[in-house]
């Protein structure tokens, strides 16, 4: 018997079952599932956290600023009335007693921000510079310096307290007594020098992380620089202007702006310093808040400043990312149009 084979004309395509050897299309598996997931499942309790802690609260201070919240309606603050704008207005105006005040004591935090934020960089990168060559001793040195940032705020400030004491701290005891620099033992917690007193005990706690971060970034510094530099006749000076700052600059421009955020923010250091009502000299914006809401009672307002200082502190953080970042692709650029000339 004759069989018969069909064959396939020129233009068709013969379909078939595939062979078991036959290669497949790539499938997700289970495993590159849970895999993708994981790290979304890590952070679920710090997104949580984030939520509840911060993010809530602000929504709910939001909401407060927009009411008529007093000793009255501390019950139920669902039941206080809407006033829309009205804490925002007696805020900002600096013509009546409240913006007036208001605007005093962000005066007050402006300029203890900028001493206070300068003071820390340029003490601290000092003494990272000087810490950079080793020599006998440098690691008990950097414990030592480190020693301001490790200890609790309260125990440090609290301590600083006892030492600006007008009778018998030792401030005056070391100005007036041994040193003779003073007529008479001076008021360090009341008065005009309470702005030095909290600028000290602010500088003195906060120096020592602008020393750990600025003495981090030395590390990533080639020594090769500095040693050219050397050869080539440059001083500690030009090495410092040309090499160091140059090479922390990335790292200077976080530093900075996390000591803005930490300093202008400071509730801790007055609180515990000066107590409830601080010194009209010292009257930091986060004592003024607080007396403003816990102190009179007057919650709306006190919420109405506090997001004026989110907003401030916003457009500040803004402008600050924006020119840095600028200021950082402006040389790139510069190199990259040098280079496509050559």
């Amino acid at each position: 018997m004759t069989t018969t084979t069909a064959s396939a004309q020129p233009g068709e395509r013969t379909v078939g079952k595939s062979s078991p050897g036959t290669a497949r299309g790539p499938r997700r598996r289970p495993g590159r599932i849970r895999r993708i997931g994981l790290p979304y499942l890590l952070l679920l309790p710090a997104l949580l956290l984030e939520l509840l802690v911060h993010l809530v609260p602000m929504v709910i201070g939001i909401v407060m600023s927009f009411k008529e919240l007093t000793q009255f309606y501390i019950r139920d603050w669902t039941t206080a009335p809407w006033t829309g704008l009205d804490n925002f207005t007696m805020s900002v105006d600096f013509d009546a007693p409240v913006g007036e005040a208001l605007l005093r004591s962000f005066l007050v935090t402006c300029a203890f921000t900028v001493l206070s934020v300068g003071l820390c960089w340029l003490i601290g990168t000092a003494a990272a510079i000087c810490m950079q060559d080793a020599f006998r001793g440098r690691g008990l040195l950097r414990a030592i310096f480190l020693v301001p940032y490790a200890l609790p705020v309260y125990a440090a400030v609290i301590t600083w307290a006892f030492m600006f004491q007008h009778d018998n701290g030792l401030v005056n005891h070391v100005l007036h007594d041994q040193l003779g620099l003073t007529d008479k033992p001076s008021f360090w917690l009341i008065g005009d020098n309470s702005f030095v007193a909290l600028l000290v005990v602010s500088v003195w706690k906060g120096w020592p992380f602008a020393f750990l971060i600025v003495m981090a970034g030395l590390q990533n510094i080639p020594k090769e620089l500095y040693e050219a530099a050397a050869l080539d006749g440059a001083g500690v000076r030009q090495q410092i202007r040309r090499i160091t700052l140059p090479s922390l600059r990335p790292v200077n421009q976080v530093l900075v702006l996390v000591l803005f955020l930490w300093t202008f923010n400071d509730f801790n250091t007055p609180f515990v310093l000066f107590g409830k009502a601080a010194p009209e000299a010292a009257d930091l914006i986060s004592i003024h808040i607080y007396q403003s809401s816990f102190v009179t009672w007057n919650f709306g307002t006190g919420s109405a400043m506090s997001v004026l200082l989110l907003l401030f502190l916003l457009l500040v953080t803004g402008v600050y990312l924006f020119l840095t970042s600028r200021t950082a692709r402006a040389p790139r650029n510069h190199q990259e149009r040098k280079t496509a000339d050559v």
